[in-house]
């Protein structure tokens, strides 16, 4: 039963981060149309100029943010020290590196984990304590199926995922006594340009891999050619609708998970089904390890 989640009675602050293209971008321009207040933001505005004026042309703001800075705290500090007081946060800014586990290199996962745990997790730290001061506050993740139930050499980028997605569970039960709510977004496949702008691990994969989804997998993507059927902008409609309370989502503005996606339906029953069957193949053991007493 999700806890009782009061919304304020005004239109909200936003502040998105990766808004440069796909999933931020889009999400944008609905927190626009509907009137809210929009801080975007993106590591190198100066690409997308047209982007820019697109958004401060309409009332809103586009800073610079690197979330994998040391320093991106400052911006919420900043923000909120000249009268800018942050309703929403949303933490959507990232990338993959595709490689079998094996074949990872350290810096590689490192940079997974810089960007979409590490990232995230700065700029929740800074901004709850303004929440938690106002006595309200949504933190938006933006997950992915791979940190349910990943495909083959996904494996860093599912634990930076993964991470934050467990990091934000704890943090929801530690901050809904201040009306903090937290939502995360698991999504699927869609169509935005992550796909085309992937990386890919920089160590020579073994030639065990050879012909196994491990090197189809690559060749998919490589070639543009994984399907998605998934349209980014009615899924982020989706998400505005839940966040402010509306639509399909009124009444349920307190969730804190929103699975985007067909194939989501799937992975998450296969990981239910897995979780169920471990309790049924080792439950006998699981209730009978405690201490005599």
């Amino acid at each position: 039963m999700s806890a009782t989640f009061c919304m304020p009675q005004r239109k909200l602050t936003w502040l998105i981060t990766g808004c440069s293209s796909g999933f931020g971008l889009s999400l944008a321009r609905f927190v626009q149309t509907g009137g809210h207040t929009l801080i975007a933001t993106s590591r190198n505005p100066s690409r997308t100029p047209e982007l820019v004026a697109e958004v401060e042309g309409k009332g809103g703001r586009w800073i610079q943010l690197d979330v994998d800075s040391h320093n991106s705290p400052k911006v919420i500090d900043n923000l909120e020290k000249s009268g800018v007081k942050i309703d929403v946060l949303v933490n959507n800014a990232g990338f993959s590196i595709y490689a079998p586990v094996e074949s990872s290199t350290e810096d590689e996962i490192r940079a997974q984990m810089e960007t979409m745990y590490f990232g995230a997790l700065r700029l929740i730290r800074a901004v709850v304590p303004y929440m938690r001061e106002r006595r309200f506050g949504i933190i938006t993740n933006f997950s992915s199926g791979a940190s349910i139930d990943g495909r083959e050499t996904m494996g860093p980028y599912a634990g930076a995922k993964a991470a934050v997605d467990a990091v934000t569970k704890v943090l929801a039960k530690e901050v809904a006594m201040f009306n903090i709510r937290t939502l995360t977004v698991v999504l699927g496949g869609f169509n935005t340009n992550m796909p085309h702008v992937a990386a890919f691990g920089k160590n020579t994969r073994p030639d065990d891999y050879k012909g196994t989804m491990v090197e189809q997998m690559i060749q998919y993507i490589s070639k543009g050619n994984f399907p998605v059927d998934g349209d980014k902008d009615k899924a982020m409609k989706a998400v505005y609708e839940v966040v402010v309370g509306e639509g399909f989502a009124t009444g349920h503005e307190a969730e804190k998970l929103l699975p985007l996606g067909k194939d989501m339906t799937a992975r998450i029953k296969s990981q239910a089904q897995s979780l169920l069957h471990s309790l049924e193949v080792f439950g006998s053991i699981t209730n009978n390890v405690s201490i005599d007493k």
